[in-house]
């Protein structure tokens, strides 16, 4: 089970961390994502770590502004949010592969939390 934590409101140019916490598995035989899913839109990816490594991608709207990373030790993903745009807001879901490699399609992914709200505005 995964459980995302860490939403909020935050006006523009904030920032906010989010939390994946798994239970019952160990995380970092993952690849972990995230994903948001705004108002009326597609799910869409926005960041992955590999378990292989501990390779990092972003998707391009986000690169520079989140970094997403993983204490073992705490068996948890953590997504760190800068500058946040009001285009930001959406339900931020975390998602684990059993693939050792990064991946950006939904399909790929096993196990998913249940979400937690991102609303960035003044």
């Amino acid at each position: 089970q995964l459980q995302a934590s860490g939403g909020g409101l935050v006006q523009p140019g904030g920032s906010l961390r989010l939390s994946c916490a798994a239970s019952g598995f160990t995380l970092d035989y993952y690849a972990i994502g995230w994903f948001r899913q705004a108002p009326g839109k597609e799910r869409e990816w926005v960041s992955c770590i590999s378990s292989s490594d501990g390779s990092t991608y972003n998707f391009d709207f986000v690169k520079g502004r989140f970094t997403i990373s993983r204490d073992n030790a705490k068996n948890t993903v953590y997504l760190q949010m800068n500058s946040l745009k009001p285009e930001d807001t959406a339900v931020y879901y975390c998602a684990a592969s059993g693939q050792e490699y990064c991946s950006s399609l939904v399909g790929e992914y096993d196990y998913w939390g249940q979400g937690t709200l991102v609303t960035v505005s003044s």
